[in-house]
């Protein structure tokens, strides 16, 4: 969260792969963006995470994430791993995009 109020710029665009439940998969806002994250954090418990990269271009980075976690509601204990990609404007995280596995 700390990374999100220092990087982000405050237009950012959020893009998931898919609609998170009630939540479009794109979203637009530092405060959308927050929501989003308190969501996450607050309905799972994550056991490991790790990331790899950064992958860089001039304007963009991406990397990937691997996480554990158990979703509280369910007790459900799952594995992920996406791709984020950032694309960088005026030194603040301008747009990110999430690309799932299948």
């Amino acid at each position: 969260m700390e990374a999100l109020e220092e990087l982000y710029a405050d237009d950012i665009v959020s893009v998931e792969a898919m609609d998170l439940g009630d939540t479009p998969r794109e979203l637009h806002g530092k405060k959308a963006v927050r929501d989003k994250n308190l969501w996450w954090f607050n309905g799972n418990e994550l056991h490991a995470s790790t990331v790899t990269g950064p992958f860089l271009s001039p304007e963009r980075f991406s990397v990937i994430f691997s996480l554990d976690w158990t979703v509280k509601s369910t007790g459900e204990r799952r594995h992920f791993e996406e791709i984020a990609v950032y694309t960088v404007d005026g030194g603040k995280i301008a747009r990110e995009e999430f690309l799932y596995g299948s």
